[in-house]
């Protein structure tokens, strides 16, 4: 994989780990194949600041941003980046274009931890997961055959915004579970719909129809505050929101709302705004939400190979190639 001339240098390339919690298995990669590692011991953009000028590539793992200041104060051997993430909305990746710096990301490995997330909460918000231990902590337990009635995934329609490696996998995942159909939406019709036996609508289709609507397109510009007022207005009473993509896709305010006066029935997110969420957020104060502190892809398999994809990257754009999942 590696370029052996330059490798073989008395002067091995140097990477810059921004996370100290970063799995191993990609860090023994890169020390395998000739790497010197800077591993930071705190994540903090002022420490970034102390070791950029001196690297060669840079291992960035979210929540923390690259930054211009970053950018600006790096070195001009310094044009290789993989972050330790699908998502690169914590990036600006224009500027890294204008600059001529490589950036890969790591996507499809996450995609089964992050459906199987996107499940637990659909299933955990249809049947009042959080709001039953609730009923249990305050003592009111009730006989009532009526109680607690919830939602059914069975014979359910599913709306899928988004049908990328994640959106096909949580389709695959609730085909099991006997739904009537399922829906997406996109900026196009997808092969891999047709195969799933999904069929492709209109946001506002999908919107009036589906009991339950999954979130999982990335944030950009476009779909930043997506799923405002208007969006959930469209939606069933009775249906069920799940956002496992950004918190920035949603217009909190307007969730909340659509919560409290019984516009949707119920939401089940593992990402919100601001992150970490305050304790006395108005989310958490909502018998009708699931919440997951961002834990998408936090499982050990999942990390682990994030982890030896993004050291892959590296290694990648450090011998002038083409990196396995290159964004820039």
């Amino acid at each position: 994989m590696a370029n052996a001339n330059y490798f073989s240098s008395n002067k091995p390339p140097k990477v810059l780990v921004t996370c100290p919690n970063t799995p191993k298995m990609g860090i023994t990669f890169l020390k395998e194949n000739g790497c010197q590692i800077i591993m930071l011991e705190k994540s903090s953009e002022e420490d970034v600041l102390k070791h950029i000028a001196e690297v060669d590539a840079l291992l960035l793992a979210p929540p923390l941003k690259l930054t211009k200041r970053i950018l600006d104060v790096a070195g001009g051997n310094m044009k290789t980046i993989a972050t330790l993430s699908a998502g690169y909305d914590h990036i600006d990746v224009n500027d890294l274009k204008r600059r001529g710096i490589k950036l890969g990301n790591t996507p499809n490995v996450v995609n089964a931890a992050v459906a199987d997330i996107a499940v637990l909460l659909a299933l955990a918000a249809a049947r009042r997961l959080h709001e039953g231990r609730l009923k249990i902590e305050n003592n009111q337990w009730q006989s009532d055959y009526q109680w607690m009635l919830g939602q059914d995934v069975c014979n359910s329609t599913i709306g899928i915004v988004g049908l990328g490696g994640i959106g096909q996998a949580v389709a695959k995942r609730l085909k099991g579970f006997e739904v009537r159909q399922i829906l997406y939406t996109g900026h196009r019709e997808k092969p891999e719909g047709e195969d799933l036996g999904a069929k492709f609508v209109s946001l506002d289709t999908l919107l009036r129809d589906s009991d339950f609507v999954i979130i999982c397109v990335p944030l950009t510009n476009e779909t930043e505050n997506m799923c405002n007022q208007d969006f959930f207005s469209k939606m069933k009473k009775t249906a069920v929101f799940v956002n496992i993509s950004r918190g920035k896709v949603v217009d909190q305010p307007a969730l909340i709302e659509a919560l409290k006066n019984g516009t949707i029935f119920a939401a089940g997110l593992d990402v919100m705004t601001p992150e970490p969420l305050p304790p006395d957020h108005d989310l958490l104060k909502l018998p009708n939400v699931v919440l997951m502190p961002h834990l998408g892809t936090a499982t050990v398999n999942t990390e682990n190979e994030m982890s030896l994809l993004a050291a892959k990257n590296i290694l990648k754009g450090l011998a002038g190639e083409e990196m396995i999942h290159p964004v820039v």
